[in-house]
């Protein structure tokens, strides 16, 4: 029975040839067999991965409305399979909140309230309480003793590993959410909002969506075409933060835009910090 299924799917004569190749320029040359079995190159880290296998995900395009598989990719899963600590991108999102808020409130003491000048009554022989001021913190209407006053910063500095544990953590999220997807590049054929907006709602990218590229000098079709869309925003790939990431629902990242966020942030996974860091240290004893 056995000898005679494969005799008929033999007189078939069904070929799978598959057409696979790895975009990257750590990437010798990826190779394609003519036989069932699919043979990619492996990219040469500067860190190999330990104990995890890397991330492969396919390579999109914008030329077209239609999504069309360029090849695939490889990521290092120290950055983009990293654990979920919900923590820690909660204290990141709350440096960033806080490192930019500036409080204005604003009262005004005893010495700054209008009136108050004379005393309200002599100290002695009206049997009542001794007062110098109708300003004073004791009065209605007078100063407050221990008020906010304007132009409070809440600036604080999170520690170095926090914010780069931010990032890896962030993108692992994303990744593992289905939320990030990689590009060739930011080339559109057209730049009219229309078409974007379209290709947006046709891959179900979700309402808002962030294009990182690893420069500040996008093409131009892309930045004509998100001037008037506000739920999609470009940004260079050294500003690239958790706040940012989470604002947005999908998050777009270009070829060479991955592999640079891929080798600063394995860069600094594997580097002490402890010299560089010991000048800017307070001595408190």
């Amino acid at each position: 029975m056995t000898s005679a299924l494969i005799s008929a799917i033999k007189r078939l004569h069904i070929t799978i040839t598959p057409q696979i190749r790895v975009y990257s320029s750590n990437v010798a040359a990826a190779t394609s067999a003519s036989t069932n079995s699919l043979s990619i190159t492996k990219k040469e880290w500067a860190f190999q991965p330990e104990y995890t296998k890397p991330r492969e995900v396919w390579i999109e395009n914008l030329d077209t409305i239609e999504e069309q598989k360029l090849g695939l990719f490889e990521l290092h899963p120290s950055v983009y399979a990293a654990p979920p600590r919900l923590d820690i991108i909660n204290q990141n999102v709350v440096w960033q909140r806080k490192i930019r808020y500036v409080s204005w409130a604003h009262t005004k003491t005893r010495a700054e309230v209008r009136g108050g000048g004379k005393k309200p009554w002599p100290q002695k022989g009206l049997g009542r309480a001794r007062h110098g001021s109708i300003r004073s913190p004791l009065w209605r209407g007078g100063g407050v003793a221990h008020g906010p006053r304007s132009g409070k910063s809440h600036f604080f500095m999170l520690p170095f590993h926090m914010r780069i544990l931010g990032l890896t953590t962030t993108l692992s999220s994303k990744l593992a959410q289905d939320d990030l997807h990689i590009v060739k590049d930011l080339e559109l054929p057209t730049d009219e909002p229309e078409y974007l907006a379209e290709l947006v709602e046709k891959r179900n990218w979700g309402p808002s969506v962030l294009l990182v590229d690893d420069t500040d000098y996008a093409p131009r079709n892309i930045t004509a075409a998100t001037d008037s869309l506000a739920h999609i925003n470009i940004m260079p790939v050294y500003g690239l933060n958790v706040y940012s990431m989470l604002k947005h629902d999908t998050l777009v990242l270009t070829l060479s835009a991955a592999e640079k966020i891929e080798e600063r942030l394995l860069h600094w996974l594997h580097t002490n910090t402890r010299e560089q860091s010991k000048e800017f240290k307070v001595n408190q004893v």
